[in-house]
């Protein structure tokens, strides 16, 4: 943000706004993180060396869930199919990829307990970092609304009604994280 909000409806819609990027950033990080349902989230960002380019997975090849289980991996160009091999096994996922030279196939495993208490235990981590990023969000406005107060811009009963929203805002955020959790947690618990 180069230029910092002169009213408190811009500072309001900016607060709204980078609150909800930072839900949405922690949804698209928990669609990463293996549940032992396949997803092709899981691959499609993997970076593969093609023709000494860094590719990720997703522009060489069509990804499908054809079981809950199974992940499979068709490229396009079938030379690349050895590099694709060689970034799963080098990424962090823990499978081993399987290839007939054509198809790429990943089956997942089952999660053990102790596996899947580490996952909702990384994921409450990542759920708390979304909360601080939004509380500090809130505080960036709060000192913004403040400004104008002190600059004589808004009264002190506009900037008390505009604390209030921000902290509704604020409220809604952290809310809407704590859903994308439960169902995150939910899903990591199945068996």
């Amino acid at each position: 943000m180069s230029d910092a909000p002169t009213t408190v409806e811009e500072i309001l819609f900016s607060c709204e706004e980078r609150m909800d990027k930072s839900a949405e950033f922690l949804q698209h990080e928990f669609q990463r993180i293996r549940t032992g349902k396949a997803s092709p989230a899981l691959v499609e960002g993997i970076m593969v060396n093609y023709h000494g380019t860094p590719t990720r997975i997703r522009d060489l090849a069509g990804i499908t869930t054809p079981e809950p289980r199974l992940i499979t991996i068709q490229p396009w160009d079938p030379s690349a199919i050895a590099e694709i091999v060689k970034a799963i096994q080098a990424s962090n996922l823990g499978i081993s990829p399987a290839s007939d030279g054509r198809v790429v196939r990943l089956v997942l495993p089952e999660l053990n307990e102790e596996r899947r208490k580490e996952l909702d235990k990384m994921v409450k981590k990542m759920a708390e970092d979304a909360r601080v990023a939004v509380r500090n969000i809130r505080r960036e406005a709060n000192d913004q609304v403040k400004a104008l107060q002190k600059s004589g811009v808004i009264s002190e009963d506009a900037q008390k009604q505009a604390l209030a929203d921000i902290q509704q805002l604020t409220d809604k955020g952290i809310q809407n994280i704590d859903t994308h959790l439960k169902s995150k947690e939910d899903e990591i618990m199945t068996i």
